[in-house]
């Protein structure tokens, strides 16, 4: 730029602004003019705009307005062609028309698309020819050749080129690489390889379980290569089947039914393989099926003896004489041998050992009586083995139903025991009877009732057959007395109408009771009236409560009059009792043997009840001392044990630490207490001369008793 205002005389200055001023574009101060520092690339920016302005130097201020500039780039060819993807996967089916659509490409070029043609891209195929084509300007890729095969070829790799500048020569390139897959259809149909399979089996083979695998082969893969198997014809068409492994494609022939080396030893199947998706274009192909033949032929097995019967039933009275033949199982070797049987029973299934069976025949007989009541059905199981090898046995089951014979009589379906009231009138019902069997009628049970031959005559009491398996009691007579008779026992004869008649002669307890005017049963107690007087209830009660009233006061009385004499536990020092406190040997039990033999005074209850101190506890527990026997004295024994209860059931008693613990000897003593402190508040005085007899150990005691009755005595 120039401005009017320059004289050249360097006073005005040229300043830039703008988009890239003093980095892609500079203006040189002096002269106005502007250039570009580096190349420029339209791709990136295409239009640039300048401001330039001329300001005096020595001011700085602007001599004109500021001018602005527009810069445009014009492109040139220096950008390639650029797919979108480096590689592209396609796939179209097998045996496609030629110009089927496979895949579209496309480039894209950076240069200007208005200007000129360095945009304008142009496809072509380097690599692919002749099985594919590509569309120049739309970069569509098609099939370029008729019924590709993929069972020749599946994958293709086709390179793909674009060029710039419509690809006259000169123009830029890029290229792009497209893998192609053929995909399957089924045009195949399948096939065997052979025309004939041959298996065998044995005859003992489970119905369902495999015999063998055939398989067709099919050049297709996926659902196109399924294939289902079928027997379509053959002998054994009844006696086999085919299932499909979906897994292998493979057909499997199983057994349907059991077979039988000795009926038939070879069969023959046609077996056919079908694809199951068929596609309609291909069926000038052929047809998508094949088949084959299998002969399976049947090996021999000794197989184990065959019933006749899968089960047998079986009857037979209860009343059979023992060894009466009740029926016949038969068993055969299928085999050609034709080896003989034996038989026999299973006794798991027979512990009672009832029934036997004849070993050459197989005629089953019973071995002990039968009885319908017990048992009605026996199922037992009998086994048939070859005598040739014992190992080849089956066994079937028998059911032996015991059929029912009248042997056993009526009886009464509870036991009987009523009463009669007192006041009981002639002819009144007082019960009603019935009966059970335990054997079988068809026809109903019909029971007879009567009494006992014994007691037609001169009884009280009748009975009255109702027809219908009931009877019922009726009194004879008016009034009954149970002071003369309180219990009446009635013999009934009960028959039943089968054959043979059976019979049982049941009791009824008839006792005579008190009743009310309605005939409720009040006392049968014959002892409770015997007395004359014919005291009420409510005046027997009366008398048992003064007696008990009575007995109360007197016992309150007597612990009345114990309380009131009861004295201090020492009166004085002259006490004749002092004497026990200074002998100090209180409480020594089994541990004071060397002093005295307290043997002589044991008491058993204190050593059953294994008491223990009440005021201490015992630090070891020792087992009582086993003292030869001496004369016992009820005397002592009776006072001490009256002693100790007396404190121990005393709420009153003295502390523990008191002379009155020393009537308990602790926990095993053999001798319990010695203490006679209370003796002297007794009515009498006793005796205790028998002391100086017990020996030097009883020495002192002796003296100390001797001389309270010489005190006494004086």
């Amino acid at each position: 730029m120039h401005s009017d205002q320059d004289r050249g005389d360097g006073s005005l200055k040229y300043i830039l602004s703008g988009d890239g001023a003093g980095d892609l574009f500079i203006i040189n101060e002096n002269t106005g003019d502007i250039q570009a520092t580096k190349r420029l690339d339209r791709e990136e920016k295409p239009v640039y705009i300048l401001r330039a302005q001329a300001i005096n130097r020595r001011t700085g201020r602007p001599v004109e307005p500021e001018s602005e500039f527009i810069i445009k780039i014009h492109d040139i060819n220096d950008n390639e062609p650029m797919f979108t993807k480096d590689v592209y996967n396609a796939s179209v089916p097998e045996m496609s028309d030629v110009g089927t659509f496979v895949v579209q490409v496309t480039a894209t070029d950076a240069d200007d698309p208005t200007y000129g043609n360095s945009a304008k891209v142009v496809y072509s195929i380097l690599q692919g020819q002749p099985y594919f084509s590509v569309e120049s300007e739309s970069g569509i890729i098609k099939t370029a050749l008729l019924n590709m095969d993929r069972e020749n070829r599946e994958q293709y790799q086709v390179v793909i080129q674009a060029k710039d500048m419509g690809g006259q020569m000169g123009g830029l390139s890029g290229t792009t690489t497209v893998n192609i897959t053929l995909t399957d259809v089924n045009d195949n149909p399948p096939r065997f390889p052979q025309s004939t399979y041959q298996f065998k089996t044995p005859e003992s083979a489970p119905p369902e379980s495999p015999i063998g695998r055939i398989k067709a082969n099919d050049a297709d893969v996926g659902e196109n290569a399924e294939i289902e198997y079928s027997i379509t014809e053959g002998d054994g068409s009844d006696m086999f089947g085919v299932i499909t492994d979906k897994d292998t494609q493979e057909g499997i022939i199983t057994v349907k039914k059991a077979l039988d080396f000795e009926k038939k030893k070879l069969y023959t199947l046609k077996v056919e393989a079908t694809n199951t998706h068929v596609d309609p274009r291909f069926l000038y192909l052929g047809p998508f099926k094949d088949s084959t033949t299998v002969r399976i032929l049947v090996e021999d097995v000794d197989e184990p003896p065959v019933f006749s019967r899968p089960a047998y039933i079986l009857e037979v009275k209860e009343d059979v004489p023992i060894n009466s033949i009740i029926g016949t199982v038969t068993a055969q070797d299928p085999d050609v041998a034709k080896n003989p049987v034996k038989y026999s029973v299973d006794r798991h299934t027979d512990m009672d050992r009832v029934f036997n069976i004849n070993s050459g025949n197989g005629s089953i007989f019973t071995s002990k009586p039968l009885d319908r009541e017990t048992l009605l059905w026996h199922n037992i199981t009998v086994i048939a083995a070859e005598i040739n090898n014992p190992k080849q046995s089956s066994r079937v089951p028998v059911f032996i139903k015991v059929l029912d014979v009248n042997d056993n009589a009526p009886e009464f379906a509870m036991f009987y025991e009523t009463f009669v009231c007192e006041n009981a009138k002639a002819e009144q019902l007082i019960q009603t009877l019935s009966a059970v069997d335990k054997d079988d009628s068809f026809s109903g049970h019909q029971f007879s009732f009567s009494l006992a031959p014994e007691a037609t005559s001169g009884s009280n009491f009748t009975i009255q057959d109702n027809r219908d398996n009931t009877a019922g009691i009726f009194t004879r007579k008016n009034r009954y007395n149970r002071h003369e008779m309180s219990t009446y026992l009635l013999p009934v004869v009960i028959s039943d109408s089968d054959y043979p008649v059976q019979s049982s002669t049941e009791t009824v307890t008839i006792r005579v009771c008190a009743c009310d005017r309605r005939g409720k049963m009040q006392s049968c107690n014959a002892e409770a009236l015997i007395h004359p007087t014919g005291l009420s209830t409510g005046a027997l009660i009366a008398i048992l409560l003064c007696i008990i009233i009575l007995l109360v006061t007197v016992v309150l009385f007597a612990a009345l009059k114990r309380q009131r004499k009861k004295e201090p536990l020492i009166i004085s020092k002259e006490d004749i009792r002092d004497n026990i406190v200074s002998y100090n040997d209180e409480g020594g039990g089994e541990e004071d043997t060397q002093a005295f033999d307290i043997g002589t005074l044991r008491n058993p209850e204190a050593i059953e009840d294994n008491k223990l101190r009440r005021d201490i506890v015992p630090e070891a527990l020792f087992m009582p001392r086993r003292t030869p026997a001496v004369r016992d004295n009820t005397d002592v024994r009776d006072f001490i044990n009256q002693r100790l209860k007396e404190n121990d059931t005393d709420p009153t008693a003295p502390p523990y630490d008191s002379l009155a613990t020393y009537a308990y000897e602790g926990n095993g003593s053999v001798a319990e207490s010695l203490s006679s402190l209370e003796s002297v508040t007794t009515d009498g005085d006793q005796d205790y001369d028998y002391l100086s007899d017990w020996g030097p150990r009883f020495k002192k005691l002796a003296d100390m008793y001797g001389s309270v009755d010489s005190d006494k005595d004086s």
